[in-house]
């Protein structure tokens, strides 16, 4: 079907002249309610093209008279769109702008105006909307189709059980397109980077109707959550409109199984206690996160159990518990892996610890079962001195819970960039270290063997400066004692004082954006953890009841129905304590707090509703130009009946911080003023110069 790209001339802001507001191509995008992702990524990015042609900063898009075109378009799409996928489509353009490296900022001032609308378009929707439009998932044309053909109703449940978060479905009419995306977390950015691209790169809606293959399909079955997450949108989602969703999703108020059979459908819905499936809450990220806590509290236990008794000659019960424990934990781990995909599995710093522990436990397997087997108990205490290694990542693995908080939180973001910077600076001290230490091994061979000088210049670099003094005589008389002095001023002074400074400041840098850190941490971990297209999730270590039941009976038999349901016994078998201790849990919160699970507020029908008519064009322009804001026949409310309620929550302020500056932002808002109408001076001064230069 061609794409009919109806737009509307943007309306010049009455604040004066600004970089933006001086283009005279800007317009407002027509985007009907059933365009497909692709036609909607396609206009959005014209009209974003057309705003932001100019290097803006974050800030002076969102506070200063140069994102006054930004708010005309937020404004436009909560009164006259109402496409389920428009918050998709920002963040996905958002994403496309920001991996851009243009070398003059205009790609990323235009990513910044993507993320800027999104979460603009949110704060103007009650908290039931934006919860629909943000867990949207973007549907695949090809499954639609097939859908609305079959005469039984889709499975939604195991069948794509070993699918993986970012992933495509096996319906497609260009499978070697999709085959392409079961890659690295890099080459999954690049095909995804691709695929807008392929949208953006053509101003004409002709251009998109040429391409033999759709360009966003590697986004298909992604939410906007999800997105924003790949584009690394960490202001969207620290926005506390986003925070909401995504701690309910957390708390379990927003679920995406609400019954365990055959034929469940992963779908966004809001929890009710009467009528779901009481063990849908094993996929709720708060109790994964609980029961992992435990599951290592438990390790640690053997661990601790295994190392104190230690036994060289034979493998005691103990010892086997703690292979089944690490089989369990290794299991989980790969998938997690396949369930999230790498670029969500990476996002996570504590899954580097968990790497780290599974290839310590291999190499004190391999090496135990070969000390014993060749009764070579030197090997054996090898294997144990290993197993020793694992206290460094165990423990702190049990007290990642604590990065759930946010003080520790915000803290291992700080402590993460200063580790980069000083693996930096460390580079400059080895050269500075190899430099002094053959000279001085050259210099005193007769006194000092290499590794003796190797072992006193290392004192001497960690603050034992005595000892360059003692033995600087001793390495040469004439050129041992000015060197030695070089090198303890460098070493304890200069060296030591720059990395003290620069350590410093990249703290300071980086606990300025260490909150947005944080938050986009864990809302990759609510992400990873609740969003698996995998109906059962086994916990550890019944998971591996799962593998040896059921992975040898997928080499010869199909897996149908009959199948799905054995899962589901075994599942219901094994994890029955586990969902009475939640559903005793539950219900003492629920005494605590009579609203349960029904903290979000707004209208419960969809809002994602066709329009029924719109005003003329020519006619909404001059309405706009009036400051008149149209109501569309929907159900969502218009962004004058949000900004005008009542009494707006302390917690709800961040929302509409861009629409409220304060007394410092209005001042730099006049001063921006100020140089927007200096700078379409001087480039009007400019034009007329060069007109001049033409006649004459």
């Amino acid at each position: 079907m061609p794409i009919r790209v109806k737009s509307r001339r943007l309306p010049t802001p009455d604040r004066g002249l600004s970089p933006i507001s001086s283009h005279p191509d800007v317009q407002l995008p027509d985007i009907e309610h059933d365009d497909a992702f692709r036609d909607v990524v396609k206009k959005l990015s014209q009209c974003i093209t057309d705003v932001v042609h100019m290097p803006s900063t974050f800030e002076q898009l969102r506070t200063t008279a140069v994102g006054d075109e930004l708010r005309i378009l937020v404004e436009h799409l909560n009164t006259q769109v109402t496409n389920p996928a428009i918050v998709n489509a920002l963040l996905a353009l958002r994403w496309h702008y920001g991996t851009i490296n243009d070398g003059r900022g205009i790609s990323e001032a235009r990513a910044n105006a993507c993320e800027i609308v999104a979460w603009r378009f949110l704060t103007r929707l009650s908290e039931r909307e934006a919860v629909e439009f943000c867990l949207h998932e973007i549907p695949d044309p090809l499954e639609a189709e097939c859908s609305s053909d079959a005469d039984e109703p889709a499975d939604g449940g195991e069948s794509n059980e070993r699918t993986s978060l970012l992933r495509h479905t096996s319906g497609s009419s260009s499978p070697d397109h999709y085959s392409d995306f079961n890659r690295s977390g890099s080459s999954r950015r690049n095909l995804l980077f691709k695929s807008i691209s392929k949208l953006t790169m053509s101003r004409h809606a002709s251009d998109v109707e040429e391409l033999e293959e759709d360009p966003t399909a590697p986004f298909i079955h992604l939410n906007a959550l999800e997105i924003a997450a790949i584009a690394d949108a960490k202001r969207f989602l620290s926005q506390h409109v986003v925070q909401k969703i995504i701690t309910g999703i957390w708390n379990g108020e927003i679920i995406f199984w609400d019954r365990l059979s055959v034929h469940s459908e992963k779908k966004p819905r809001f929890y009710n206690a009467v009528t779901a499936d009481p063990f849908s809450r094993l996929r709720v990220p708060k109790y994964l996160k609980a029961y992992e806590v435990a599951f290592f509290i438990g390790f640690l236990m053997l661990y601790y159990s295994v190392l104190i008794e230690q036994n060289r000659y034979t493998i005691t019960p103990l010892e086997i518990l703690l292979y089944i424990w690490f089989a369990a934990f290794f299991y989980d781990e790969v998938s997690e892996y396949i369930d999230a995909g790498s670029v969500f599995y990476a996002a996570d710093v504590w899954n580097l610890f968990d790497m780290i522990m599974i290839a310590i436990g291999i190499v004190f397997a391999v090496l135990r079962f070969v000390g014993l087997y060749q009764a070579n108990y030197t090997l054996v205490d090898i294997a144990f001195d290993v197993l020793s290694l694992e206290a460094l990542f165990m423990v702190p693995r049990v007290c990642s819970i604590l990065s759930l908080s946010p003080y520790w939180g915000t803290l291992i973001p700080c402590l993460k960039e200063m580790g980069k910077d000083f693996l930096k600076f460390m580079v400059l001290v080895i050269i500075v270290y190899v430099g002094f230490l053959t000279t001085f091994s050259l210099v005193g061979r007769e006194m000092y063997t290499f590794p003796h000088m190797a072992m006193i210049v290392t004192k001497i670099f960690f603050g034992s400066s005595y000892v360059g003094f003692d033995i600087m005589e001793d390495i040469d008389p004439i050129f041992g004692p000015p060197l030695m002095l070089i090198f303890v001023t460098l070493s304890s002074i200069l060296l030591m004082g720059s990395l003290t400074g620069m350590l410093s400041n990249s703290f300071s840098r980086v606990i300025t954006h260490a909150r947005e850190e944080y938050l986009y941490v864990y809302s990759v971990y609510v992400l990873e953890a609740s969003t698996s297209n995998r109906l059962t999730h086994f916990y550890p270590p019944f998971n591996l009841l799962a593998l040896g039941i059921f992975r040898p009976l997928r080499l010869f038999l199909p897996s149908d129905d009959k199948f799905r349901q054995g899962r589901i016994l075994l599942l219901r078998a094994t994890h029955a304590p586990i969902v009475g201790v939640i559903q005793a849990y539950e219900w003492l919160t629920k005494k605590v707090n009579p609203d349960g699970f029904d903290n979000f507020r707004g209208p419960r029908t969809t809002s994602f509703n066709k329009r029924q008519s719109a005003p003329p064009l020519d006619r909404l322009d001059n309405r706009i130009r009036s400051g008149f804001r149209p109501r569309m026949p929907t159900s969502r409310r218009t962004s004058s009946e949000v900004i005008s309620r009542p009494k707006l929550r302390e917690e709800d302020a961040e929302d509409y911080a861009g629409d409220a500056p304060s007394d410092m932002e209005v001042q730099i808002s006049e001063l921006s003023a100020k140089i927007d109408r200096l700078t379409a001076l001087v480039v009007s001064l400019q034009s007329g110069a060069g007109l001049d230069t033409v006649r004459t």
